[in-house]
């Protein structure tokens, strides 16, 4: 086996996609992640309890510190048209012996259903196999949300198994959750577009 790149978390890279773009926070991003998180379909989605005022300072502090962590990359998700930021990615959990991380996205309504989850997904991907040299990447998906899955589905995760009734949902009763996971070598072979 050869050996990988090792993985250096605390760099925290801006990725540029067609449509988006990938960078470390800024404090002109604030309002917008604020907005997304207040969003009852984001709070549903991610398993979150709604959010509340009293939590502000806390998330604009969450955010303004995540350029100096060393064990998780969080990166803002930006529509190059525009600008705006739309939502995040990041990579936490990481595992160094392992070679592994777990993959996270939130996207509010501004960055919904054009596609551009799927590019901050496939670019984000791209870098933890190319750069990182991670082994694999491993995410969660509750299944009331059929299009988070079909976006990481485009870009090659593969589901691994079920969490039955992972969570409770005011509207749903329990909820199941899917493991889906990508490799290295999967990567390698169709760089985020496999053949469906």
């Amino acid at each position: 086996m050869t050996a990988a790149p090792h993985a250096d978390l605390s760099v925290k890279p801006t990725l540029t996609g067609g449509r988006t773009l990938l960078r470390p926070f800024t404090e002109g991003d604030l309002p917008a992640m604020l907005a997304a998180l207040r969003d009852p379909e984001v709070a549903r989605f991610t398993g979150s309890p709604a959010f509340t005022e009293d939590e502000v300072d806390r998330t604009r502090a969450w955010y303004l510190t995540r350029a100096g962590q060393t064990d998780r990359l969080d990166l803002a998700v930006v529509e190059r048209a525009t600008g705006m930021c739309v939502g995040e990615v990041v990579l936490n959990e990481w595992d160094p012996a392992n070679r592994s991380c777990s993959f996270r996205t939130l996207l509010g309504p501004a960055g919904r259903d054009r596609g551009l989850g799927t590019e901050a997904c496939r670019l984000i991907v791209t870098y933890a196999f190319d750069v990182l040299g991670l082994n694999r990447v491993g995410l969660g998906v509750y299944d009331f949300n059929p299009r988070a899955r079909r976006a990481y589905e485009k870009v090659g995760f593969v589901a691994e198994g079920v969490e039955r009734e992972a969570l409770w949902d005011e509207r749903d009763g329990w909820v199941d959750a899917t493991r889906m996971s990508i490799l290295a070598r999967e990567w390698a072979v169709h760089r985020g577009r496999p053949a469906h």
